[in-house]
């Protein structure tokens, strides 16, 4: 007969018990899981990515809901559990409200609603932990946040937009990626951490003060030893924040990040133990025999761990227990091992982060002119302890050597270099089954040759797809490749990594190819020449994309093949309105085109009129129906705000007005931006030009920049960035002269337009190929293609037409500027990003 099993909790921990569960015994229990938030399990690891916006929400997701009844498993989302009665054996719990603050979330009291009860055999509690938030006045503000789930970064998102300042209180992990992700919405960031050091659990009193320098080069002031008293505000708004010490600090909002606390107060209620913690068992089990706990909210041999590798370990053993598959199984603590990027910076901490005996052996590199810190701990010949920061290229190796407990090399340098000889100091292969092989997902090696053998995956992405692994961070890929081979002799080559769109069998240069010699001018003439007509939504855009690039002047546009933002020339906004940038060359522009921009965003009631960081103009909240009649009036060519094409050229003042400018960074920009305008390209380019190496426009950060150097030299740099990726370019040329440092950047902007993957910016492509082999290619034509891409490059500029002129022979297809229904219109825009 069928049990029941109650999980309350639909984080990570509760939806990976449930996983494991269902490989030992599909079918075994009645499964009903409880969850606060009212969406399926997702990783909270990547929500500094969501509040970037490199990642959208719906990509953090692990499990989508159909996999709650693809697996019979009913889920109460938005329900908060309260109380389990152990008499009658039954969990209660109250829905949520539909819309609940971060606060509300844990602390609020909500009992009104429609009772939920589930009868239970089993119970299995996985609450997770709470944010801690010290006593501060004035902590319920609005403008104050909390950064702990998807609906926090939508908010802060949200709130973001009319701020200048913000400041982050905690200098944890958490606090970091919490700072990282307000970057990218232009407002100024400072970090205050309580302690003398930033990120005081991963990090020594050195590698802290280093990432404090490099935090700051990035324009983040932090501030540590500094404890926050009270936040200002003026009407319930926000104004400045005071530390105990006196030091007042303006800013418009503020993130709490101090660190969490595990909920228990279920438990509590319900009659069970708890200290810190749920106090559990070595096979998680409660003072309850029935009742089991994981995760953050668990005690285990009084210890708490915040960090997900515990997780997956206390998952096996609960589920090996509860199905009965090795009633022996036991959990006996974890070695923790974290492999992190904070503000871009990789960062790895294993185990201890100082000696603790006099007899403990150091290892210890530092390289203060790139930030570089590689720290090993050893005791008794083993590796008890580690911090890389900076460098991680052997931080995998390291980590299974302190996991494993193997003993360090005669040369223990060998673990932050390499072998000298070249030999792997470790190979997968050899290692145990239960060891760990992708930490970002928790799956070990027993799980990936079990696939090897028994389900056919030949290939490292076909591993990935039935396991997971490699699917985090990627740095397992090449320790998987280790077990396929040694499974099977050789590593099997899987095309479909490298498909340029996912619906067409071939890699980008195949395509090409098929494209020219076919003569296919539209994204259905592709389909019904490659692939017998069968169509595929997910690869329309990037065709369109590609299309263009090969034919400019020529490619038929069909508008269902592309995404509502350029069908309509304006970026949607997530209520279903537009936002419209017009083109600002070289960020100058005159009292007249100031005075429209104004009169346009008083007749047509513009919500919000916002300068942007590439020294533009936004005017947001626009209806669709108005859009044709606001370019009219405005009487200025489109920006290409909402394309993936060639943006904006930002630039400094140079030598019009700077005493510093050593060259004409303003007509330069306007050059190259008139020329370049509207070129489309496998992901958005963002320029600038700089009149001196002081870089104010920020051009070592762009996908392509040039800085003045004296006597109208500039030297051009590719592949930098300064978003959710933080990277200076790459010097690629020293040009002399406007002249040709336009036909450098335009060279290169083709040879990217022609070989990178559909949303691959400049800089994944620039390390992908390399500065050198990009300079013999770009500079000494070592393939002899440098005036091809010129004349192509010329081509594409010839080509272009200003798409905001449609408005004088409007509509350029049927319904072109009917406002649709919201829901489908964010309907698309959550379906194609």
């Amino acid at each position: 007969m069928q049990k029941k099993l109650v999980v309350i909790g639909n984080g990570m921990a509760g939806a990976r018990v449930v996983e494991e569960i269902l490989k030992r015994a599909p079918g075994m229990f009645e499964i009903v899981m409880f969850g606060a938030e009212p969406y399926g399990n997702y990783n909270r690891i990547l929500l500094s990515n969501v509040l970037n916006q490199s990642q959208r929400a719906e990509e953090t997701f692990l499990n989508p809901l159909s996999w709650y009844h693809e697996n019979e498993i009913t889920l109460h989302a938005g329900v908060r559990a309260v109380k389990i009665d152990t008499q009658k054996r039954c969990v209660l719990g109250y829905p949520l409200p539909a819309k609940v603050n971060a606060y509300e979330l844990y602390e609020g009291s909500f009992d009104q609603g429609a009772l939920v009860s589930e009868s239970y055999d089993h119970v299995i509690i996985a609450t997770g932990s709470r944010p801690f938030v010290p006593p501060i006045e004035g902590q319920s503000l609005s403008g104050v946040f909390l950064f702990r789930t998807i609906d926090d970064c939508q908010r802060i998102a949200e709130f973001a937009q009319g701020c200048r300042k913000a400041v982050v209180i905690g200098g944890g992990l958490l606090g970091l990626e919490a700072a990282r992700g307000l970057l990218t919405h232009n407002v100024e960031v400072t970090v205050i951490e309580a302690v003398n050091q930033l990120m005081p659990v991963q990090l020594d009193a050195e590698s802290g003060e280093m990432l404090k320098r490099t935090l700051e080069a990035m324009g983040i002031r932090v501030i540590v030893s500094g404890r926050t008293q009270r936040i200002h505000h003026d009407h319930n708004k926000i104004t400045g924040l005071a530390l105990q010490d006196g030091t007042l600090l303006e800013t418009d909002m503020v993130i709490i990040s101090t660190g969490i606390r595990p909920i228990t107060e279920i438990a509590q209620a319900s009659g069970i133990t708890v200290n810190k913690g749920i106090v559990c068992n070595d096979t998680m089990q409660t003072n309850v025999p029935e009742i089991f706990a994981l995760g953050e909210c668990v005690e285990h041999r009084g210890k708490i761990y915040g960090l997900v590798d515990p997780i997956w370990d206390q998952a096996r053993v609960l589920a090996d227990v509860i199905t009965g598959a090795n009633p022996s199984a036991r959990y006996e603590g974890s070695k923790t091992s974290t492999k992190l990027k904070v503000m871009g910076v990789d960062l790895v901490s294993i185990g201890i982060k100082d000696a603790e005996k006099p007899s403990d052996e150091i290892v210890l590199y530092r390289e203060l002119r790139r930030n570089i810190y590689k720290k090993i701990i050893i005791r008794d010949k083993k590796v008890i302890g580690a911090i890389l920061l900076g460098d991680t290229e052997y931080a995998d190796t390291l980590a299974q050597v302190f996991l494993t407990e193997q003993a360090v090399p005669e040369n223990p340098s060998e673990l932050l270099f390499g072998a000298v000889e070249g030999k792997a100091l470790i190979n997968a292969a050899d290692l145990p089954d239960h060891a760990q092989i992708c930490n970002c997902n928790g799956v070990c090696k027993k799980d990936i040759v079990n696939v090897i053998l028994n389900e056919d995956c030949k290939s490292v992405s076909a591993v990935g797809a039935k396991t997971k692994a490699g699917k985090g961070c990627g740095s397992c890929r090449g320790m998987i490749a280790q077990i396929i081979e040694s499974c099977l002799g050789k590593v099997s080559y899987d095309p479909a990594e490298h498909y340029y769109v996912p619906g067409i069998p071939l890699e980008k240069s195949q395509l090409v190819a098929e494209i020219r010699a076919k003569q296919l001018k539209s994204v259905s003439a592709v389909f019904a020449a490659l692939t017998a007509g069968r169509e595929d939504a997910d690869s329309k855009i990037g065709l369109a994309s590609l299309l263009k690039t090969i034919w400019p002047g020529q490619y038929e546009d069909e508008r269902d093949a592309r995404f509502i933002n350029d069908r309509v020339h304006a970026n949607i906004q997530r209520d279903g309105t537009f936002s419209v940038v017009p083109r600002i060359y070289g960020g100058v522009t005159s009292p007249d085109e100031l005075m429209r921009i104004a009169q346009v965003a008083i007749k047509y009631k513009v919500r919000m009129v916002k300068l942007t960081g590439g020294q533009r103009i936004d005017l947001l909240g626009v209806q669709k129906s108005d859009l044709p009649s606001i370019w009219r009036d405005l009487g200025i060519p489109s920006g290409h705000a909402y394309t993936k094409a060639f943006r904006t050229c930002k630039s400094c003042v140079g030598t019009d007005f700077c005493r510093y400018g050593l060259g004409d960074s303003i007509s330069l920009s306007q050059e190259i931006e008139r020329r370049y305008q509207g070129i489309e390209s496998p992901h958005k380019m963002k320029l600038a030009t700089a009149g001196c190496p002081r870089n104010c426009s920020e051009a070592y950060v762009k996908d392509v920049g040039a800085v003045a150097i004296g006597e109208d030299n500039w030297e051009i740099y590719i592949g930098g960035a300064s978003g959710g990726t933080v990277r200076k370019g790459d010097l690629l040329y020293t040009a002399k002269g406007h002249e040709e440092t336009i036909k450098i950047f335009g060279r290169f902007m083709q040879y990217y337009r022609e070989h990178a993957k559909y949303l691959e910016r400049t800089y994944g492509f620039v390390e992908r190929i390399g500065i050198d082999i990009l300079k013999s290619i770009l500079i000494e034509d070592s393939l002899g293609i440098c005036s091809q891409l010129d004349d192509r490059i010329q081509e594409a500029v010839d080509a272009y037409r200003d798409p905001w002129k449609e408005e004088a022979a409007l509509p350029a297809y049927e319904h072109q500027f009917e406002g649709p229904r919201l829901v489908e219109v964010l309907r698309e825009a959550n379906n194609n990003g």
